[in-house]
């Protein structure tokens, strides 16, 4: 079993259209149904709030008041915008790293595609929203601090813009290391199975696999709540900057 085989994207559906390779992959396929999941477990949750919570609604509302407190305390009432969407990210991101315990599939955030493609949206939004805060120049003036020589700032600046840059780099990284490799654990627990032709293996890969899907879990939760709460600190970052 090789499990690079496992872990890279497979066309499903074939699609071209001017050129533009849009095929539908196992792991686009999986990020369809995380965001499927995802809107239906918040779209029943809400049907079903009540005053005295169940311990479902109270775990979800402990998470939405963790990351408004923590995460989006400095931004005052207009933490309240990005709500929703940091909640929906950590949702997103946890549910994608869950799939991936399941037997036969591969967590999309295993592939360094999507956690690019995610990181680059931050990326592009955490900028969007201080270019629209601020002003153009004055917010790109602020990654300096006030009073550098102009000779000191031209230096400077190229070094500021090489550490945004990177900033998106280690989000994507960080996510898609951490899940390949406890995914290619896994598949390498239950191909000893096939390496050993063996039924004795059968023990020893079954409670392995048991083992390291419970860690997975843990790591699936904290890969999640990093992503969102470095996500988080970027936006805080370009708005409440002092320019």
């Amino acid at each position: 079993m090789n499990m690079l085989e496992e872990i890279k994207s497979v066309k499903l559906i074939d699609l071209h259209w001017w050129g533009i390779d849009l095929s539908i992959t196992k792991s686009a396929l999986i990020i369809f149904l995380a965001c499927g999941l995802v809107f239906v477990f918040f779209f029943l949750l809400s049907k079903r709030v009540k005053l005295i919570p169940s311990p479902l609604q109270s775990m979800v509302e402990s998470m939405i008041d963790f990351i408004r407190s923590e995460m989006l305390q400095p931004l005052g009432e207009e933490g309240e915008f990005w709500l929703p969407f940091l909640i929906t990210l950590f949702a997103f991101i946890f549910t994608c790293n869950l799939l991936g315990i399941i037997p036969g599939l591969s967590p999309p955030t295993s592939n360094i595609n999507v956690t690019a493609t995610m990181a680059l949206m931050i990326f592009l939004i955490t900028h969007v929203a201080g270019i629209r805060r601020h002003g153009f120049f004055p917010y790109f003036k602020s990654m300096l601090p006030p009073g550098l020589p102009l000779a000191v700032s031209i230096f400077l600046f190229p070094v500021e813009l090489v550490s945004q840059i990177a900033r998106p780099f280690s989000l994507a990284v960080r996510l898609f290391a951490n899940m390949f490799a406890g995914h290619a654990i896994i598949i390498m627990l239950v191909s000893l199975i096939f390496i050993f032709n063996s039924y004795l293996a059968v023990p020893f890969s079954v409670a392995g696999n048991v083992a390291i899907a419970g860690f997975e879990i843990f790591v699936g939760l904290i890969q999640a709540f990093i992503f969102t709460y470095l996500s988080a600190f970027y936006i805080k970052e370009a708005l409440v900057s002092e320019h």
